[in-house]
């Protein structure tokens, strides 16, 4: 085959340094757009993108040519950066190191992208800790607990 097709989406959850609760909220679209044009110079489509003041759920189409470590480096990075410059008061602002990265299939995908616009209401009564735990068991990945969290 000549060609190369894929449709991978991808559900990305990761927190701020120590799930500190620092991202505030009016900045919230513009930092989504921010992603999202990330996500697109590097061959990515968001679908949708929420964060909550201590983490970031992003839900996108995987490039065929970029690597998932790539990837999420350039979005954390570049939305760190983005963010240290709207609010000089963030300078010491800094995601976690690691990430969890989920398969979605296409016949969840409305699902998942309501999920992810749903977070506000989530997190009223779970934190975010209790939520990536539901993951983790969700996707059975064997975890850590000493390692999950920075």
């Amino acid at each position: 085959m000549p060609q190369s097709l894929a449709k991978i989406y991808v559900h990305l959850i990761f927190s701020t340094k120590e799930r500190e609760k620092v991202i505030p909220r009016h900045l919230y679209p513009e930092m989504h757009a921010y992603m999202g044009g990330v996500l697109r110079d590097l061959g990515c489509t968001a679908v949708e993108i929420n964060t909550e003041p201590d983490h970031a759920h992003v839900l996108f189409l995987l490039s065929r040519t970029e690597p998932l470590s790539d990837i999420v480096r350039q979005v954390k990075t570049g939305s760190t950066e983005w963010l240290q410059r709207q609010m000089p008061i963030l300078r010491n602002f800094h995601w976690q190191n690691g990430y969890g990265a989920f398969s979605v299939s296409q016949s969840n995908l409305e699902d998942v992208k309501e999920y992810v616009r749903n977070q506000q209401k989530h997190h009223q009564g779970m934190s975010f800790q209790e939520e990536f735990r539901r993951f983790l068991a969700k996707y059975e990945v064997e975890f850590d607990e000493r390692y999950v969290w920075d």
